[in-house]
């Protein structure tokens, strides 16, 4: 990064609505989404943060249902990524 830039990020909140909270296969499914995105992906929750296209790193979190998460996202197709994780958080966590 240059001197003088700012790095821009995108960011949002997300309740956490699947019976099992996230661990196996929700974390998975999360991981593989992340994965798919050029940008880079954090999630974080109670204070600990993850890169999000790490399955054990996920779910060493220990989200749970009803828990709140953070989900962070900086790079090139930070837009478009953002809105690519905000719909599979929807339709599937």
């Amino acid at each position: 990064m240059s001197k003088g830039s700012v790095q821009k990020l995108k960011q949002f909140t997300y309740m956490i609505k699947a019976a099992e909270g996230l661990h196996a296969r929700p974390a998975g499914l999360l991981v593989n989404c992340a994965k798919a995105c050029t940008s880079t992906v954090q999630i974080s929750a109670d204070g600990s943060e993850a890169d999000a296209k790490r399955l054990f790193s996920v779910m060493n979190l220990g989200i749970s249902q009803n828990d709140t998460v953070i989900i962070t996202i900086t790079g090139p197709d930070e837009e478009t990524d953002c809105e690519k994780l905000r719909a599979f958080c929807e339709s599937n966590l």
